[in-house]
């Protein structure tokens, strides 16, 4: 089993809009079966944090193109996307680079 894992989860580049304007969110994910990895997250924060159009932050199973995922800092393609296991106190931040004009 899977212990809880704290994370920070930010959002920026006006992907905060879609989680009712607010940037940082401190969260802690509940024990599981498997390891918590990006993929979980992901449909955790749909159904627990993102508050409108799902579809202008996910596609599929992970985050619409434009949107760039840092965990820690680096790019999520260096850590293995959607399949990264999540440590405790990672912090990953979402920021959108979708922009209407």
């Amino acid at each position: 089993m899977a212990a809880p894992v704290s994370l920070q989860v930010e959002f920026g580049g006006g992907a905060e809009l879609l989680f009712d304007g607010v940037k940082k969110h401190q969260v802690t994910l509940p024990s599981q079966p498997e390891p918590w990895d990006i993929r979980n997250l992901l449909k955790w924060i749909k159904q627990n944090l993102l508050k409108e159009k799902p579809e202008l932050f996910m596609q599929g199973e992970s985050v619409r193109p434009g949107i760039l995922v840092l965990i820690n800092d680096a790019d999520w393609e260096l850590m293995g996307e959607l399949d990264y296991k999540l440590q405790d106190q990672d912090n990953v931040l979402f920021i959108s680079t979708l922009h209407g004009g």
